[in-house]
Order: C-alpha cells, then sequence, then structure tokens
C-alpha cells in the first residue's frame, strides 16, 4: 500500500516510467536525477540557502542572550539559552525545507520551465519524492550547519540523538511536501510571500520556539497544542535536553498523520496537474 502511495499514477497522456528491473519498477535513474537537481540547485547559492539560515540564528541567540539570557532565566531546570537553542535548529528547518520545493516550483512557473517536471517518465509520486527529498536534504544541511555552530555559545547535551533525527526527519518531510503544495497553489512570488509571511512565519513562531507554551493562557495554550510546528520543536528539544512542554508520545503519531495528509493531498493534486496544465 505505501509504495502505491509513492508511485501513484502515471497522468493521462503521459508517457509511462520505464522499467529499470527493479521488483518494483522505479524509475531509479529519473528519480535519482530529481534529486540531484534540486539539491544541486541549493548548493549552488550556499551564502543564501546555509549561511543566511545560520546567521539568522546567530542573530536570535545573540539578541535574546542579552534581553533574556544574562539574567540567569530558566525554563524548568534548564537554562533560557538551552531552551532556546533547539528551537532555532528546527525553526531554520521548517523554513528552509518549505522554501526550497515551494520555489522550486514557482521558478519553474514563472521562467516557463515547468515543463522540465511534466515531460520526463516520472509518475506523480515519483515526482513528489524527489522534490520532497530535495527539501528534505536542505533541512538536514542548514541543521547541520546551525548545529554545529551553536554549541560554541550554548551548552546542550544529547539525551536521545535517533529521536531528534526522527524529528528534523518527520518536520523537514511535513514542511517539504507543504511547501510543494504552496508551489502548486501559487504563480508568483508574491503569492508565495503571503503563504510564507502568513502562515509558515507565524506557525513557526507560535509554537514554543521562544517561550514555554506552559506559560501561555489556557485558550492560547490548547490552540499551541494543535499547532503541528509546536509538536515538531518540543518533540527536538525533549530529544536534545530532556526538557518538554507537551507529551512526547502524542508528538510522533501527529506529524505522522500530517505528513501523510499532505503526502496524500499533493500527490493528488499531482495527478490532476492542479495549476500545471493548462
Amino acid at each position: 500500500m505505501a509504495l502505491r502511495l509513492l508511485r501513484g499514477r502515471a497522468s493521462p497522456g503521459r508517457a509511462a516510467a520505464p522499467t529499470f528491473g527493479t521488483p518494483f519498477d522505479l524509475n531509479l535513474v529519473g528519480l535519482r536525477t530529481l534529486i540531484a537537481k534540486e539539491v544541486w540547485r541549493f548548493l549552488k547559492v550556499p551564502a543564501q540557502t546555509v549561511v543566511a539560515p545560520l546567521v539568522n540564528a546567530l542573530l536570535f541567540l545573540v539578541i535574546f542572550a542579552f534581553a533574556l539570557g544574562r539574567a540567569g532565566r530558566t525554563v524548568g531546570e534548564l537554562p533560557y539559552l538551552a531552551f532556546l537553542a533547539p528551537g532555532l535548529v528546527m525553526m531554520s528547518v521548517i523554513q528552509n525545507a518549505f522554501a526550497n520545493t515551494s520555489s522550486s516550483l514557482v521558478i519553474a512557473k514563472i521562467q516557463g520551465n515547468i515543463v522540465d517536471y511534466l515531460m520526463p517518465p516520472l509518475s506523480p509520486g515519483e515526482l513528489l519524492f524527489g522534490l520532497v527529498a530535495g527539501g528534505v536534504v536542505r533541512g538536514f544541511v542548514v541543521a547541520a550547519a546551525v548545529g554545529v555552530v551553536l554549541p560554541f555559545f550554548v551548552t546542550f547535551g544529547s539525551v536521545d540523538p535517533l529521536l531528534a533525527l526522527l524529528y528534523l526527519l518527520l518536520a523537514s518531510v511535513g514542511t517539504a511536501t507543504a511547501g510543494v503544495l504552496a508551489g502548486l497553489w501559487a504563480d508568483k512570488f508574491d503569492q508565495l510571500a503571503f503563504v510564507t509571511n502568513f502562515v509558515i512565519v507565524p506557525l513557526s513562531f507560535l509554537s514554543g520556539t521562544f517561550y514555554s507554551v506552559a506559560a501561555l493562557p489556557p485558550a492560547l495554550h490548547l490552540v499551541a497544542l494543535f499547532d503541528p510546528f509546536f509538536h515538531m520543536i518540543d518533540g527536538f528539544r525533549y530529544a536534545l535536553t530532556g526538557h518538554a512542554d507537551g507529551a512526547i508520545w502524542i508528538g510522533v503519531p501527529v506529524l505522522v498523520l500530517v505528513d501523510l495528509g499532505l503526502w496524500l493531498l499533493a500527490l493528488h493534486l499531482l495527478r490532476i496537474g492542479w495549476r500545471l496544465k493548462s
């Protein structure tokens, strides 16, 4: 069943994907080529795609260190900067995984080469997998860059590295898939900026990145619990520090369901060519 969801059905009028002798008849050559294209696209401009998120995270850390960290403030028993650092890493992952897939589709529409995604013998599932994989790689590259530098400024130990990797994977897959949906909908950068500024940024800022949601009024605390970004950040913070504002055993199932729902929606829209075919 999972493999059927990945592959999808061939679009009407499109050539069927060639057989490469694999048990599941996947176009592995085309899939590898698409993933390499998406990864190389952001690696060609590292100052914009890797260094800029790192600088932003450091600026946030410095600002909040002077504003709140110097007074010895703690969240629970955790120093404030140790509480803040995992949230900055995850926020960088969320924004960059989303930006990679959404900008890829919008740029192709604006430049008039969206046909480069539609003509190759890739099924909708393979196309979606390749796009999302590029966003996941960018998310992990940014996480590595920020995660390597932040320990020079703040100390936080790793409680569960495998759980941290799981949350990074679930977060980057979900936001990269959301980026595909935004890229399908948007025809120009103004529309994409609307989604980024009014959906992605508010959800990431209101998800407990800079503060504990336990301090929120009951109504806002309940809203935060329905924010998938909260579960991404809270679970990742727990994996690195042992501190959590929510129930960790809920976070993983919630993110799996969110990712699956976004994946199925994006797969359906790619199958019918929504806003891609005239």
